[in-house]
This record gives C-alpha cells, sequence and structure tokens, in this order.
C-alpha cells in the first residue's frame, strides 16, 4: 500500500469522523442540550453556533453523556 493510499485512508475516516459528529451534533443541540443542561435548554441560536465545533469534535464524549443521562458520577470520597 503506497503512500497516497495510506492518506487517503486516514482522510477519508476523518471526513467520516466528522460527519458523524456533525449528524450527531444538530441532533444533540435540538433534543438533547436541555434535556443535560438547563442553563442550554433556553440558549439562543449565537450559542448554538458557538458549541457546534466542539460538539463535532468530541461527539462520542458527548453521545456517552447523553445515554448515561447527564454528568459523569462523582466517585470522589466524602
Amino acid at each position: 500500500m503506497g503512500t497516497i493510499e495510506v492518506v487517503t485512508a486516514i482522510l477519508s475516516g476523518l471526513a467520516l469522523y466528522a460527519a458523524i459528529g456533525a449528524v450527531f451534533a444538530v441532533a444533540y443541540l435540538t433534543v438533547g442540550a436541555g434535556r443535560l443542561d438547563p442553563a442550554a435548554r433556553g440558549a439562543g441560536f449565537a450559542f448554538r453556533l458557538m458549541v457546534l465545533p466542539g460538539l463535532v469534535a468530541l461527539w462520542p464524549l458527548m453521545l456517552v453523556r447523553w445515554i448515561v443521562g447527564g454528568a459523569p458520577h462523582s466517585t470522589g470520597t466524602g
């Protein structure tokens, strides 16, 4: 496998990751954000536009948080 094929495969994987992230971000911003964060419930378009790139990049983490149903559980003592 040549260098061009490796680069093409890597870029195709990144494009797929970003496409899945974009679909997830739209779904999360329309349905999930208000359920997980009460402060985001009344947020406007500007807020949603600002968090969109982060959701696209971190969609696997946010998907887990959405499935679990909120913030991670505290494991600290006290």
